[in-house]
């Protein structure tokens, strides 16, 4: 784990499962099984934070639910990439207001519709000729 989240990770095995309404061995199941990763100390004594005790009621709450120990790590990892991708939608639409906002500045700053000339198209179908090109 990074150190920061070794600052904020304060709580004692003991502790966090308490807060979590959970025994201590309960805690450390789900490690073994790849639901949580506590931070550990120099002497390896696990740490938990705000985050981790979150983490486990959640669990919790999908175990009352009746859901397994794979189920648990799949919506898990579902609702972690809900959030990502959410805040990649929020990027994203920063972008395009901030696109859209130069766009509009640099048309403020443009000359006046009265010098654009319209341009005329036509549609040319493959394999025939267009009549003003025709040379009957």
């Amino acid at each position: 784990m990074s150190q920061q989240n070794n600052e904020h990770s304060i709580y004692v095995i003991s502790i966090a499962a308490q807060l979590a309404g959970m025994h201590p061995q309960t805690l450390r199941i789900y490690e073994r099984r790849g639901l949580l990763q506590p931070a550990r100390t120099q002497g390896g004594n696990r740490r938990y934070s705000e985050v981790d005790i979150a983490r486990l009621r959640r669990i919790a709450e999908l175990t009352a639910e009746g859901m397994n120990v794979e189920g648990i790590r799949r919506v898990m990892f579902l609702e972690s990439e809900v959030v990502r991708l959410r805040n990649e939608v929020d990027q994203l639409r920063l972008l395009a207001t901030q696109a859209i906002n130069a766009v509009e500045q640099r048309s403020s700053h443009a000359p006046s519709q009265a010098n654009i000339v319209p341009l005329h198209q036509a549609v040319t179908v493959y394999g025939r000729i267009a009549p003003v090109l025709r040379r009957d």
